[in-house]
């Protein structure tokens, strides 16, 4: 009874401590005092900051580069859709 009070306090501990770690607070992002920030990627010049580690790249969310269709339109014939094979 003890063990399963014990693996009890400890599951609680965890799933309270990992909502704490998890509340949404947004300030500027430094590097650990006298932690210096992770070495620049190979072939790199300069040390990117933290702002530049957090940049979403454009290959992860590229922008759209085709006009959406704004009424209803015949489509043309595709040659490559084509009946299943038995």
């Amino acid at each position: 009874m003890n063990r399963s009070r014990a693996v009890l306090t400890s599951m609680i501990l965890v799933l309270g401590l990992g909502g704490l770690s998890a509340c949404g607070n947004k300030r500027e992002l430094k590097p650990l005092a006298g932690r210096p920030l992770p070495s620049a990627p190979y072939g790199r010049g300069n040390q990117p900051s933290p702002d530049d580690l957090l940049k979403t790249p454009v290959q992860a969310k590229p922008e759209r580069s085709v006009e959406l269709r704004s009424r209803s339109q015949e489509r043309e014939d595709d040659p490559y859709d084509l009946p299943p094979e038995n």
